[in-house]
């Protein structure tokens, strides 16, 4: 059966910067090539869920200009359903400079746009897709008010919702007891709860700390060394799909996109859907770019069987 999805989040264009290295204060560096994509956390892991399986209802908001043009034609022929998609004419549409790295690793400058002009009422207005869908997503790329509303509809319906807690910041309490699902980075994770995850059971003691808040299930990402999951009925970490990353910039969100298209309701199936997401995770850094970058559900399934 498939997946219902409803994401609540940014739309970005990524302009993206190739460098050798990161410069040192006060240098002066070359690019060795310049390049711009479809991104935006949000849009990045709408897009990974609809390619990987699910039917997607998008909501955010874009800038009357022709970033927003461009994005709108992207998230089409990604075939998600756009309605809940504003336009704002007194904001530009939000973008992200990468610094890419030739090793792969990227450092991002986000200018929020029309993200961060996203309203609880526009999200409102999208109740029947909440409500409709099996999980909600969300990030914090756009306001906290609109996600609570977004998952306090979700709820309302005893829908799933996953929230990615990035960037980091600080979260209301309130937030956190609407969230079924927390999925941060080992970075994020650690900056949220001030436990270090390399110190003896840092895992265990980050996923307890955001249980103690009120969320149900925690999966930590750690990059090549995959992902923890901690829920009611499993404490497991499972190993990541080993590959030569080309660029990272939407490995994380190819991960929620593809959880968020896979997982059952009542998680019986979150190791599995966690090896799905990693895999889809690993193919994704082998390409460049963000959007461009996320594998199709074809795609997984044959690597996860070769």
């Amino acid at each position: 059966m498939t997946q219902q999805v409803a994401v609540i989040g940014s739309i970005n264009v990524d302009q993206i910067l190739h460098i050798q290295n990161l410069p040192q204060p006060g240098e002066t560096i070359e690019m060795t090539a310049f390049s711009k994509a479809a991104g935006g956390k949000g849009a990045n892991q709408a897009v990974a869920a609809a390619r990987l399986g699910a039917e997607v209802a998008f909501i955010g908001s874009v800038g009357d200009d022709a970033n927003g043009q461009f994005m709108h034609q992207v998230l089409t022929d990604a075939q998600l359903d756009l309605t809940g998609v504003s336009v704002n004419p007194q904001e530009a549409t939000g973008q992200a400079y990468i610094l890419l790295q030739a090793t792969g690793q990227n450092s991002i400058i986000i200018q929020h746009g029309a993200n961060y002009a996203l309203t609880a009422e526009q999200v409102r207005s999208q109740a029947s897709r909440l409500q409709n869908a099996d999980t909600t997503v969300a990030q914090l790329e756009v306001p906290i008010p609109a996600i609570c509303t977004g998952f306090e509809l979700a709820h309302e319906a005893h829908r799933l919702t996953i929230l990615n807690p990035a960037p980091a910041q600080d979260i209301p309490e309130a937030l956190l007891q609407l969230t079924d699902i927390i999925v941060p980075n080992e970075t994020e994770s650690t900056k949220l709860t001030g436990i270090a995850i390399d110190q003896p059971d840092g895992l265990r003691a980050n996923a307890t700390w955001f249980h103690q808040q009120g969320v149900p299930a925690v999966i930590i990402t750690l990059g090549e060394q995959g992902a923890y999951v901690s829920t009611r009925d499993v404490a497991s970490q499972v190993p990541a799909f080993p590959v030569k990353a080309v660029d990272t910039t939407a490995a994380g969100d190819t991960f929620i996109g593809a959880l968020a298209a896979q997982l059952q309701p009542d998680l019986s199936n979150v190791i599995s859907a966690v090896r799905f997401a990693s895999m889809a995770s690993a193919l994704a850094v082998q390409q460049n770019g963000a959007i461009p970058s996320i594998p199709t559900l074809t795609q997984v399934n044959q690597a996860l069987h070769q």
